[in-house]
């Protein structure tokens, strides 16, 4: 068997909509082998090439064709197979928060692992490397709440997203609120100190 071949047979035994990259298989094919191989299964349509050395092991629907997954599981896959971390910014970050429904087509991740960005069926994921401290929120919700906020802007913030952000606020651990509020601009550490004096009233 064909070291493509062989390496097809064992994508096919991996849940789809799942990412495959070079490094999930035994470096006893030979690297160049590998990513040969993998750009022909891609080219073959058993793969979807997303960009270099990430492909897609898509869903397929008789009616619908393929079927992707949600650009955050998307991101996130990458973000684990690159030891990375990744935020969500702009647009997406609202979206994941509840402050709009409408599902961004270019969803911007903040991260310290490679930028690169990736095309999804008529969808882009933007990896934007940025330093360190652009990464240390603690609170995934306290995370999205400073990059959303940050896109709307204090004078743009509704009483209605004001709402929604406090309401999504509660659900985050208070040692985590208490870390991020020291890392976000003074107008979005005082909506998150108000939050605090929710837990310790």
């Amino acid at each position: 068997m064909s070291v493509k071949n062989q390496i097809k047979a064992e994508i096919q035994k991996k849940e789809r909509g799942k990412i495959v990259v070079p490094s999930d298989f035994e470096w006893s094919y030979g690297v160049e082998n590998i990513k040969k191989s993998l750009l022909r299964l891609s080219k073959e349509g058993f793969l979807e090439h997303l960009a270099r050395g990430i492909y897609l092991f898509p869903e397929e629907d008789e009616l619908l064709g393929k079927l992707y997954p949600d650009i955050v599981t998307i991101a996130e896959q990458i973000a684990r197979r690159d030891r990375a971390q990744i935020i969500p910014t702009g647009a997406q970050a609202m979206n994941q928060l509840g402050l709009s429904t409408q599902v961004p087509l270019n969803a911007v991740f903040l991260t310290d692992g490679s930028p690169r960005t990736i095309k999804v069926g008529n969808r882009t994921i933007k990896f934007k490397k940025v330093s360190p401290k652009n990464l240390a929120a603690k609170g995934t919700i306290s995370g999205l709440a400073i990059q959303a906020l940050r896109e709307i802007g204090k004078d743009n913030l509704t009483d209605g997203q004001l709402e929604t952000i406090i309401t999504q606020l509660k659900n985050e651990d208070p040692e985590n609120l208490y870390h991020d509020l020291r890392l976000a601009p003074s107008w979005i550490a005082d909506i998150f100190g108000k939050i605090l004096m929710y837990y310790y009233e």
